[in-house]
């Protein structure tokens, strides 16, 4: 993404771009990881930009930070122990806080200076999860932390950036050793949920392999995905379980189990689960 001007300018593919106008630019930084932008768009309000591409923006996260977080969460009978992999600008955590059984969140992200922007620039992002006691904020590699911890969890979400076409060092945190350390980490019961890519039906091909990888490690893995207003496109999700099914759950289970913070949530309940997990034919046929 450039600031062209007053614009910021999304690219696509190379056959298509989005621009975004904007009043003003807070951040423009390069961390030891990638480059920064904190800008405030007129559309979207203050907007998230990693190496060119919007991560999340004030109007409407709650959709993407919503959709990540709740399904697995409502899937499981009692979450204590959660980890998040990535989620910089702290909205994941915000979220998991809401749910009452919760006594500890691990958080992972390997770029410090982002979190500190974000923690700065970001406050109706995190809403202060990043201070509450039950917070463990590690600034490291994700691979590594994996590689070396005993720990176990209930739930693990993975909101790592989607690396580039070819590869590049992210993409060893899509591959199948790294979800068979995952699952490791996962106590009986336990559910991995990830973000998986654009969900666009001229983009569904990362998906459909990360879709793949995860089946040969996972017995239950299904796919959902939700319009992100700002990225311009539908984006994509993964479950994997060892058995534990969301397309099993019925829309009154999920709201008995979202109880009282359902009345917080903006985006998700019993009725958008639902239809989240009701994925089209196209998206359906790709992925036999």
């Amino acid at each position: 993404m450039g600031d062209s001007g007053s614009w910021l300018r999304d690219v696509l593919s190379p056959h298509e771009r989005h621009e975004h106008k904007v009043r003003r630019t807070l951040v423009r930084a390069k961390t030891r990881f990638q480059n920064v932008v904190l800008a405030d768009s007129c559309a979207f309000g203050r907007c998230l930009i990693l190496d060119g591409e919007i991560q999340s923006s004030e109007r409407d996260e709650f959709i993407y930070h919503e959709g990540l977080v709740h399904p697995a969460m409502a899937l499981h009978p009692g979450p204590r122990d959660v980890l998040i992999l990535g989620g910089g600008e702290g909205a994941t955590l915000r979220e998991v806080f809401r749910h009452r059984s919760v006594r500890r969140v691990t958080m992972v992200d390997i770029d410090g200076d982002v979190v500190k922007f974000c923690r700065k620039y970001l406050g109706k992002w995190h809403q202060g999860a990043f201070s509450d006691r039950r917070t463990i904020l590690r600034i490291e590699d994700a691979a590594k932390f994996i590689r070396e911890t005993r720990e176990q969890f209930d739930i693990i979400i993975s909101d790592l950036p989607t690396p580039p076409e070819g590869g590049g060092p992210l993409a060893g945190l899509y591959s199948p050793a790294f979800y068979r350390r995952l699952k490791a980490r996962l106590r009986a019961g336990g559910i991995l949920v990830t973000q998986a890519g654009s969900g666009s039906v001229f983009q569904l091909q990362w998906h459909a392999r990360l879709y793949r990888r995860l089946k040969s490690v996972f017995k239950v893995v299904r796919p959902f995905y939700t319009f992100v207003p700002s990225f311009g496109v539908p984006w994509s999700f993964l479950i994997a379980t060892r058995r534990a099914d969301p397309c099993r759950v019925s829309a009154a289970q999920v709201n008995r189990r979202l109880g009282a913070i359902g009345r917080q949530l903006r985006f998700y309940d019993g009725q958008t689960h639902e239809g989240l997990f009701r994925i089209p034919k196209y998206a359906r046929t790709m992925l036999k």
